[in-house]
């Protein structure tokens, strides 16, 4: 199977890269403003190809080469200005999405669109706007949400406890940013809620191990970034998961962001991070659980927070 990545960035590059080194799909093709750095990303990747589990084709193309690609990620966007606002920056990203989406639309009509573009909640309700002038359901248009939040919270909560992380069951949802929601009500260890377990085994999480892990994954971003200027590798992972959740049709449940016209938490059409189950045709259902009265009074802060910023846009 073909995956389409528009944008050979830092995040499209590694993404491409984890895909390869999963054994996912059979033929990636990049494709960048920049034809020179897209072609330079498919020939690095593609001499890692020998070290994968499976042989795959990378190249780099233009648009009219993403045709029969049932997903294509985006990763496509400007970086922010000195000086400038996020408003400023959402507004000159929107109209890099405007000329995307049609693109990718017009050779690839039946993909399943995966935006990765920040701020992702936002960016994903642009490409749903435009992808439905194509007649693509707003549940093909799904972004990484907050799928690689979820993971860092998992990461650090395992760590803390000595459990595999892949045993560790929690999510963050909301905002893929400070106004998200770590969702501590819900999380188990293994099936065992996460009070329980620490009975059994001898452990404990304090007021003070929670908020010092929620401090870490809110703020992972800005952490990394102060170290080395971007993050990638998770984004990039996270990425690879979620296009083998939709190449497999696995209906794995996903951290990821999709339009919803009807309310969620008592905001009316918004595109928040919520555990949604992903399939061949993007985002099949919500699975939302029952929260805490602050948790959903948290998320609902979240939720609107992202609609203001919706709402700033006035999309035509």
């Amino acid at each position: 199977m073909k995956i389409g990545i528009v944008g050979s960035g830092l995040v499209g590059s590694t993404a491409a890269y984890a895909l390869v080194m999963r054994g996912i799909g059979r033929e990636i093709v990049l494709v960048d403003l920049n034809k020179q750095r897209a072609q330079a990303e498919a020939d690095d990747i593609l001499h890692a190809v020998p070290f994968a589990p499976y042989p795959l084709r990378v190249r780099a193309g233009d648009y009219a080469d993403l045709a029969d690609s049932p997903v294509v990620i985006i990763t496509a966007g400007v970086g922010q200005r000195p000086g400038e606002t996020r408003l400023e920056l959402l507004g000159r990203n929107a109209a890099v999405f405007r000329d995307v989406v049609p693109n990718v639309l017009k050779h690839a009509p039946d993909a399943v669109l995966l935006v990765a573009s920040n701020p992702v909640d936002v960016m994903t309700h642009i490409a749903a706007h435009y992808a439905a002038e194509f007649g693509v359901p707003s549940s093909r248009v799904l972004g990484s949400g907050t799928t690689l939040d979820t993971a860092r919270f998992r990461a650090l909560l395992g760590r803390h406890l000595g459990v595999d992380s892949q045993h560790v069951h929690c999510y963050v949802l909301g905002e893929h940013g400070d106004s998200e929601v770590l969702a501590w009500s819900e999380v188990s260890i293994g099936g065992i809620p996460l009070d329980e377990f620490c009975v059994d085994g001898g452990q404990e999480v304090t007021a003070e191990v929670r908020q010092s892990i929620d401090e870490q994954v809110r703020r992972a971003a800005y952490h990394i970034i102060e170290g080395k200027g971007a993050t990638y590798y998770g984004i990039g992972s996270a990425l690879a998961r979620i296009v083998q959740a939709i190449l497999s049709d696995q209906r794995a449940i996903l951290t990821v962001c999709t339009p919803s016209q009807d309310e969620i938490v008592g905001v009316p059409d918004v595109t928040i991070a919520l555990p949604n189950l992903v399939g061949g045709q993007g985002v099949i259902s919500t699975c939302l659980f029952t929260l805490s009265d602050d948790e959903h009074d948290q998320l609902h802060r979240s939720a609107a927070i992202v609609r203001e910023a919706i709402e700033s846009l006035n999309l035509d």
